[in-house]
């Protein structure tokens, strides 16, 4: 990969600025080309800008290390010289007006990058053909790289073919060079022997003795050949030069072991060069096939040296057999018998001479009939559409997303709130009536139910009045306690308006505030709490008149107050007077509103329970806790308080919260709320 890119001098790309994004530009598009002469590793992901001027020129803008801007002007074809590289800027055959961004890569770090998105596999299993692909955004680029990287792949197979068929006739062309001169010397002998002797013909009396040695003497000139093939193997393989190039076939010599071991040389030799291609020779594998090598050759010598000894001695014994023929022929004229042997030596290097010849020959048609193993059924073409990203994913994804982060919010928002946010789940925590709703304020007075009043929070008052009047009919409903679970939940806003809403009717109405721990009644009426019930009930020296304090703001109604805060209030309210209070104000008065503590904290209101006719237990709506509604259930199933009734305090839209009658109507000086649910009163 790292030799495709840079046959494709991908060490540099380059990219247009868009409105958004810049975006990369390649091939026939590009309106210039950096011919990169040497790269530091410090120009690996710099960026430098190109701007086009008029007549061959251009400005290249960078940054240095200080994050400074440097500008200079540059004349294309002529070489630049920077601190991180040296480089060419040729002008390309397309013009543009737009900055040309130019960025520097780290070959191998690139080549790991495309490798990682190259995919390459099988058809199908039966099939011996490959589907390799890329990912990559230009589409001409990746096209480019796969095509590079497949021609590349085939000249590799090609190569490696041709390097050991090159290697053996280099070989044999030297051999051939000393067989031809020693050929010649021995021709030249033979007819400078003849010429000086006058010979013409062999004597008759020797062929007989000739045709029998004959045999013998081929069979001494083959031994003669493989002694002389593994003389020169030897010989090469000593060369101090030779050290790290092929070893040629041993031609004639047909030894198994020697064959294999000159093979396993040839492949580890090929190795060490492939490695060498993108290793440095002091690499570790490039070292460990070093040492392999040189013990492989080691072991080829040691064959070489046993087999020329096998060799000799089989040499010899012919030798031996060939003196008894000898010995026949002595009487055959000296003259005769040395032709013969000079004659016998032209034979030996003939011979090795046609056979050299022959697998010449045979290597050069090797080389010549070189093909690569494989053939590119088609060139890499470019798909229609984008493979990233995926539009119908990102839309499902958007949708799934859209929808289901707001359920999993509300979800989740649920899960983890335990307050009370709907009237639904109220009537799931407790059968106790709902007496009704009170919608949100916004008015900084607590007193909102006037004369005048049209807002929505004033009628909704006036509507629980009028259930307020239905719920016990028939019986007596003077007495009113008010409640809570929990401080906050609004039970003084809603005695001071229940009471303002009573009094509107012409009803005498008097709120009592027996909060004696946290008192806020005479505060956010704005009235002195200096006296009232713990005046009344620890001393003689007040009547009920001293205590009785008139609302001006709405005739009719009265408040009363719970003085100074006590340190037994728990123990104070079992006092008779308390009695006595209640009984003489049910006399004076209409209605008698009894605002108390809560009773999810202490037991105060409990104690009040006796003098009670009905009960309104105050819920705020994103305040009280869901835990709580079962306070109010076991009060309502265990008869602790008489009549218990709910009342929904605070209630907004996110509540579900529509204002109005049974079937939706509703009216008031505030925006109109469109009902989200009926509301039942009961």
């Amino acid at each position: 990969m790292q030799r495709v890119l840079s046959d494709l001098s991908l060490q540099t790309s380059y990219y247009k600025e868009g409105r958004f994004r810049s975006g990369e530009i390649y091939g026939k598009e590009l309106p210039l080309k950096v011919i990169v002469s040497k790269l530091d590793s410090a120009s690996y992901g710099k960026s430098i800008v190109i701007q086009v001027q008029e007549n061959n020129s251009f400005v290249l803008e960078e940054e240095d290390e200080q994050g400074e801007t440097l500008r200079s002007e540059h004349k294309f074809g002529q070489e630049i010289q920077k601190p991180y590289g040296t480089f060419t800027v040729v002008a390309g055959n397309t013009t543009t007006s737009h900055d040309i961004i130019v960025k520097f890569h780290d070959i191998r770090k690139l080549a790991n990058h495309y490798q990682q998105l190259l995919t390459i596999s099988p058809v199908n299993k039966n099939a011996s053909v490959l589907w390799i692909s890329i990912t990559d955004p230009v589409q001409e680029k990746g096209k480019d790289i796969i095509n590079k990287l497949v021609e590349l792949y085939n000249r590799e197979a090609v190569e490696d073919k041709n390097l050991i068929a090159s290697n053996t006739i280099e070989f044999i062309d030297e051999r051939l060079k000393f067989l031809t001169a020693e050929l010649t010397d021995v021709e030249k002998e033979v007819e400078t022997y003849k010429r000086q002797n006058e010979l013409t013909d062999v004597s008759s009396e020797a062929k007989l003795y000739i045709e029998r040695a004959s045999d013998y003497n081929k069979q001494l000139a083959e031994f003669e050949i493989q002694l002389d093939v593994l003389n020169s193997i030897e010989k090469y393989l000593h060369d101090s030069g030779q050290e790290y190039q092929l070893v040629p076939s041993a031609l004639s010599i047909q030894d198994p072991t020697l064959m294999g071991l000159i093979t396993k040389f040839n492949e580890l030799q090929l190795e060490r060069e492939r490695l060498l291609h993108t290793t440095q020779p002091t690499n570790v594998l490039v070292l460990n096939l070093s040492d392999q090598l040189t013990n492989l050759r080691t072991n080829i010598i040691e064959n070489l040296t046993n087999i020329k000894k096998g060799l000799t001695i089989t040499r010899n014994n012919l030798k031996a057999n060939m003196a008894q023929f000898e010995s026949r022929i002595q009487q055959v004229p000296s003259i005769e018998r040395e032709l013969l042997e000079i004659q016998r030596q032209q034979g030996i290097k003939q011979g090795l001479y046609l056979y050299l010849l022959q697998k010449r020959e045979e290597s050069a048609v090797s080389l010549a009939a070189a093909v690569s193993i494989s053939r590119v059924l088609d060139p890499a073409m470019a798909s229609d559409l984008p493979v990233k990203p995926k539009k119908q994913l990102i839309y499902l994804v958007a949708i799934l997303l859209g929808l289901g982060v707001p359920f999993a919010f509300v979800y989740v928002r649920d899960l983890f709130n335990d307050k009370i946010e709907t009237l639904q789940e109220v009537k799931q925590g407790t059968q106790t009536p709902i007496l009704g709703e009170i919608s949100h304020s916004d008015y900084p007075d607590k007193l909102v139910v006037t004369e005048n009043s049209r807002s929505t929070v004033t009628e909704l008052f006036r509507l629980i009045r009028t259930n307020l009047q239905f719920s016990t009919v028939g019986k007596e409903n003077k007495t009113i306690l008010i409640t809570s679970s929990m401080s906050g939940e609004g039970k003084t806003f809603f005695s001071i308006n229940l009471g303002a809403s009573l009094a509107l009717t012409g009803k005498q109405v008097v709120i009592v505030n027996f909060d004696l721990r946290k008192p806020r009644l005479m505060q956010d009426m704005g009235l002195s709490n200096e006296v009232g019930i713990t005046n009344y009930l620890i001393s003689d020296k007040f009547a009920i008149e001293d205590i009785i304090i008139p609302i001006a703001a709405v005739p009719g109604l009265h408040a009363i107050g719970s003085g100074p805060i006590p340190p037994n209030p728990a123990e104070l309210m079992l006092s008779a007077k308390v009695k006595h209070l209640l009984e003489m104000l049910k006399q004076e008065f209409d209605y008698i509103l009894l605002d108390s503590p809560p009773v999810g904290q202490v037991a105060d209101a409990f104690t009040l329970a006796s003098y009670a006719d009905s009960s309104a237990f105050i819920i705020r709506y994103d305040f009280t806790r869901k835990s709580q509604v079962e306070i109010i259930d076991d009060i309502y199933k265990s008869d602790k308080l008489p009549h218990p009734m709910i009342v929904l305090n605070d209630a907004k839209k996110e509540n579900g919260y529509g204002y109005g009658y049974a079937y939706g109507y509703g009216y008031g000086d505030s925006p109109e709320v469109k009902p989200n649910k009926k509301r039942q009163f009961i």
